[in-house]
């Protein structure tokens, strides 16, 4: 009989394309089920909009939802991450709101951990498998790491250039070849293989790419700016364009080489912003002026609805903007936000900056 550590059966909200590293994580190195929480979909936002206070933040509802749609795909352990901003509270709202509907779980709330101290590392594998290999842990733990940092460097890559693919098709195919890699992994060998051949296959793709093609940096919250359920699949649409889309923030840059970067980021804008005003104002703020003096062709902000530090940051994108006399557009997402009004500002903009373009 498998005892109970075995049959612990993980989720994690879907967050872009980072749940096949947490998948690899809990499986390979915590030796526990992950349940996959299933795609996001308007049902997922109808859930987490039902159930949410009316005006927090949209995230709040987007994982909420997930969750119960995890709950019902059999997750009996929930995961939740911590923050610097209203994401801090997060979790132990989500748990309360959970259980007065009447789920029984077990909750991870990240935010009851120092996550400053190795120690409460520890302490968090040991509370989901108390008998979890230290060593295997930490081997297989880092390679999930790489995953993430993989993941990063070849959706960079991607948007950068999936505009200019002469070959049909060719580009989005090794991509979503790499995905399924990823997601598939069960060891060290699958991940670095899976990378190898989507680098390959992505290299010996045809790119007909202009020599000053349109180029657009896109800034705003942590996780509106990543996901691309939650803001309409920004990239895809603006590579569409044949846009040469950038995007500075994602878990390697923030989390991974965030500690230190961010000390040079604080020197670079100064004469901008004298203090921090949220988990990534400082770095939004930066690389919106990095894109501003790089010569790109506009910036486009990205938060949900209610996001207070990304409407701090708004003010200082204006300074940019006028400084540097480059274009910004502001989106800002909630559970009503129309697709086809989307497409409407996107080709008013594409249209602005093109003209612009041509006539500078």
């Amino acid at each position: 009989m498998k005892d109970a550590m075995e049959q612990k059966k993980i989720s994690f909200p879907r967050y872009a394309e980072y749940n096949c590293a947490f998948k690899y994580i809990v499986e390979q190195a915590l030796g526990c089920k992950y349940v996959m929480p299933p795609a996001l979909t308007k049902r997922t936002m109808e859930l987490g909009a039902k159930y949410s206070p009316e005006f927090v933040c949209t995230p709040f509802k987007t994982t909420l939802g997930n969750m119960i749609e995890s709950l019902e795909a059999g997750a009996d352990t929930l995961l939740m991450t911590h923050g610097l901003c209203r994401l801090g509270y997060y979790g132990e709202l989500q748990e309360q709101i959970l259980k007065d509907l009447g789920y029984k779980f077990d909750f991870i709330n990240l935010s009851e951990y120092d996550m400053s101290k190795k120690k409460e590392y520890i302490r968090i594998v040991r509370r989901i498998n108390p008998r979890v290999n230290p060593a295997k842990f930490l081997a297989e733990f880092m390679e999930g790491v790489r995953m993430v940092e993989y993941l990063d460097e070849l959706t960079g890559e991607y948007y950068k250039n999936r505009g200019f693919d002469a070959s049909g098709g060719d580009y989005d195919q090794a991509y979503r070849e790499f995905l399924t890699a990823m997601y598939t992994a069960r060891c060290r060998a699958d991940v670095e293989e899976g990378y190898r051949a989507a680098r390959r296959a992505m290299q010996a793709v045809p790119i007909e790419k202009p020599l000053r093609p349109l180029r657009v940096g896109l800034v705003g919250e942590f996780y509106t700016v990543m996901d691309a359920f939650s803001n309409l699949e920004l990239e895809r649409k603006l590579s569409g364009m044949g846009v040469e889309v950038h995007r500075w923030m994602n878990v390697t840059h923030q989390f991974l080489q965030y500690s230190g970067g961010q000390k040079n980021m604080h020197v670079k804008i100064e004469d901008l912003c004298r203090y921090e005003m949220g988990p990534t104002s400082t770095a939004n703020i930066w690389y919106a002026r990095e894109c501003a003096e790089r010569g790109f062709d506009g910036i486009i902000h990205i938060k949900s609805a209610a996001c207070t530090p990304e409407i701090d940051v708004m003010p200082v994108l204006q300074n940019i903007s006028a400084d540097y006399k480059i274009p910004v557009l502001y989106l800002t997402y909630d559970a009503q936000t129309s697709d086809v009004g989307l497409m409407t500002r996107l080709e008013a903009f594409y249209d602005m900056i093109d003209m612009r373009k041509k006539v500078l």
